[in-house]
């Protein structure tokens, strides 16, 4: 286990070294690289953002074009999340591969990796958190490859609904059930249960604008409402996986068998793609996910 530094009361991990970064993410189930973005390349994101949520680059579902004269702030405020930005953002798309998100990637997955989903959430003051959960029970992969990169578009704090982690969760290597919840703290995604922990466990992952969490598919996080004053948490966090792995992401049709099951919406970010001769298919569209504002009936909508 690495040394453990107190952070705002809690026991957490030191960030390694660059060198480290591998045995660091396998021992924790993520590790933070600190400057991974500069402060133009955050600018860019956050106007993108903007963009996205005016309606200003194409229809996503939920979406509704902002009035003239209405503010970015009145605009801003209405999302909570949307799904599938790099479908209608070229600026959304070139940061699935950025350089130090390439760069670790490899480290940590190996030399071929593929993108399958990314989130742009905005998450203002007041908007909810999410309860635990694993990325992977959403999104399945064959050879456990499942790796989270959430780029920090603002200061993440413990006050503005920052991620928590239960480190060396991820090694049980198990997928821990889910049940819906009327937890008004958190948005309409179920909540893991059964699992061996408790909140004291869990540490705040708190990091300045810039920065990239790497967090395994079978760590346990959560994060909590945003209880600033006023202003944001805005935060892109794609999800990829490695390219020799199949996706099963979707059932497939009558006939087919899941062992085989290859979901094929995929963009290659580093390295080669060993099942190219499939061919890609382009199926997801961008959407607004349910704030969970006012509570969830129990189909996980508003």
């Amino acid at each position: 286990m690495s040394t453990l530094v107190a952070v705002n009361g809690h026991a957490s991990p030191k960030a390694p070294v660059r060198s480290d970064l591998k045995a660091f993410y396998e021992e924790h189930g993520y590790v933070i690289v600190p400057d991974a973005l500069t402060h133009a390349e955050v600018e860019e994101l956050r106007e993108e953002t903007t963009r996205l949520c005016r309606g200003e680059l194409g229809e996503i579902k939920g979406v509704f074009p902002a009035e003239p004269g209405e503010s970015d702030d009145d605009v801003l405020r209405q999302y909570l999340c949307i799904h599938f930005p790099h479908k209608l953002s070229p600026v959304m798309k070139h940061y699935l591969a950025q350089a130090t998100m390439v760069d670790v990637l490899t480290q940590i997955i190996g030399p071929n990796v593929k993108c399958m989903q990314s989130m742009l959430f905005i998450k203002a003051a007041g908007k909810p958190g999410q309860a635990w959960h694993q990325d992977e029970y959403f999104i399945p992969t064959r050879d456990r490859s499942l790796t989270g990169g959430w780029i920090a578009m603002d200061d993440a704090t413990v006050e503005n609904g920052c991620l928590w982690v239960i480190p060396g969760s991820h090694k049980h290597g198990i997928l821990w059930p889910q049940r819906q919840h009327e937890d008004r703290r958190f948005d309409c995604a179920g909540e893991a249960i059964y699992f061996p922990y408790t909140d004291d466990d869990a540490i705040p992952v708190e990091v300045p604008a810039g920065a990239i969490v790497f967090f395994n598919g079978y760590l346990l996080h959560r994060s909590l409402p945003n209880r600033a004053k006023a202003g944001y948490r805005r935060v892109l966090v794609n999800h990829y996986m490695s390219a020799e792995s199949l996706l099963p992401w979707r059932v497939p049709g009558e006939g087919a068998h899941m062992a085989i099951a290859d979901y094929r919406d995929v963009e290659l970010i580093a390295g080669r793609d060993p099942y190219s001769w499939k061919g890609l298919t382009d199926l997801a569209k961008p959407f607004v996910r349910p704030s969970g504002e006012g509570g969830c009936s129990k189909d996980g909508k508003k």
